[in-house]
């Protein structure tokens, strides 16, 4: 498989793939090594170190970057294909010698999608990707590219949201609702790292042991700026990346058949704001898409406090959108199902793909990138005086701002030089805004890394 070279705590080693880029052509393969090296060997470098630093404290990429500054990756070209040259690799990433293999799976995985993105979409005119059109066809090609979509299944893929940085008695009762839903034939997909992410793969991963299900999928999707700051969870057997914050929420729904809410923090804020904000379009208000919001009984002032900010911000009629269940895994489970079964019904009948959900409209402002820039952040629309649908696009914006404070390497680098984030609109939107993020901060909910935290933003009315 490959050779290496052991030196204290890191690894000097040659990889070849397993489970992606197993089979190439010699235009492939010049292509990859080609990509690797023109403008994307950084972001490769920085993604690569966080797959293979998995079990890491770490979710903050400049932190792991200035613990391994002498890692490097590059890609070898060879007759029969390609291999990775590895250079003061993490350790841990190996077993008497041998890379462990789903990490091998993984880093792979990471060279496909970003190399499939460069060259395909990126590249290709035939994507245009200023529309709503076009983004959602490049979402559809990354996911085939993947092998995420399979025919010939009935729906049963449950997106899991939650934090990574929650307590043992939330990670646990996650775990429980997994293995409920794992009881069911339900497979798990999630955003892939620890936490929120892993408890419910876990769980899941028994059910189906004990239920002699042979094909289970654990579904892991990322994107470059959350991958390289937090490791796919060992759990995860598909992984797939894509460019940036917006595809890979786009892939959530598209491919997800409900979605199951765990506590978290601003991650997950924006996760629901930016479902919330679908699913009260009013051409997917017929849709039937299962939410639950659930955790344990010590959960619950949360999840009111969620409630509350949201019935305080879009009104009344923007609750019946979810449902909330506290400490009640096998109701949960049983209500998943059932939502399920809804989905499937309806799909039937509009003659629509069981794998990718073709009929949700998203609007462009769901889709189009957002940059979060201090000019950007302090200049987002935060007011009632717009449909509900744009301002829960526009709050969901807020949110990703906090997440790249909080964690991507260029937001910490940009809230370093310029100071925290201006975050700044009408008084009774920042006033439940403040509360729900001060609530955060003192639930511990804001990163993994360290016991104290540092605001990256300031809200101001």
């Amino acid at each position: 498989m490959h050779s290496r070279t052991e030196n204290s705590a890191s690894v000097d080693a040659l990889v070849s793939p397993e489970g992606s880029l197993e089979v190439l052509s010699q235009h492939e393969v010049n292509r990859l090594r080609d990509t690797s090296r023109n403008g994307h060997h950084d972001l490769l470098r920085r993604c690569a170190l966080a797959v293979l630093s998995c079990g890491s404290p770490l979710d903050d990429s400049k932190a792991l970057l200035e613990q391994h500054p002498k890692f490097d990756i590059e890609v070898l070209q060879q007759d029969r294909g390609i291999r990775l040259q590895l250079t003061q690799a993490p350790g841990d990433a190996f077993v008497d010698g041998d890379m462990i293999r789903g990490i091998r799976e993984h880093l792979f995985a990471v060279l496909r999608d970003l190399v499939y993105v460069s060259n395909e979409i990126e590249l290709n005119p035939r994507y245009d990707l200023n529309s709503s059109e076009g983004i959602t066809d490049a979402v559809f090609h990354i996911l085939r590219n993947a092998h995420i979509l399979r025919t010939n299944q009935q729906p049963n893929l449950v997106v899991c949201w939650g934090g990574h940085s929650i307590s043992r008695e939330e990670y646990e009762y996650t775990k429980d609702v997994g293995y409920h839903l794992g009881l069911r034939g339900l497979d798990i997909c999630t955003g892939c790292g620890p936490g929120a992410m892993k408890g419910p793969m876990k769980g899941a991963n028994v059910a189906h042991a004990k239920q002699r299900i042979h094909q289970r999928r654990y579904i892991g999707i990322s994107e470059p700026g959350i991958i390289a700051a937090e490791a796919p969870n060992p759990i995860v057997n598909e992984l797939v990346i894509l460019p940036d914050i917006e595809k890979r929420l786009e892939a959530f729904v598209r491919v997800g058949h409900g979605i199951i809410v765990f506590p978290g923090g601003v991650g997950t804020a924006e996760e629901i704001l930016y479902l919330l904000g679908l699913l009260s379009n009013p051409s997917n208000q017929k849709q039937p898409f299962p939410v639950i919001f659930t955790g344990p009984a010590s959960a619950q002032d949360y999840f009111h406090q969620i409630d509350q900010f949201i019935h305080q911000v879009f009104g009344e009629p923007m609750r019946e959108r979810y449902q909330i269940i506290i400490d009640d895994p096998p109701a949960v489970a049983r209500a998943m199902k059932a939502g399920i079964n809804q989905v499937t019904e309806y799909r039937r009948k509009q003659n629509d793909a069981f794998y990718f959900n073709w009929r949700l409209q998203i609007d462009l402002l769901f889709q189009e990138p957002f940059d979060p820039s201090h000019e950007a952040m302090s200049q987002l629309e935060l007011h009632k005086n717009q449909p509900i649908d744009q301002l829960a696009a526009n709050l969901r914006r807020a949110f990703s701002g906090i997440v790249a404070g909080n964690v991507k390497d260029k937001g910490i680098r940009s809230i370093e030089e310029k100071g925290p984030f201006q975050i700044q609109g009408d008084p009774e939107l920042m006033r439940p805004l403040d509360e729900l993020l001060r609530a955060f901060v003192s639930q511990g909910r804001m990163k993994l890394a360290g016991s104290a935290y540092n605001p990256c933003y300031q809200v101001v009315s």
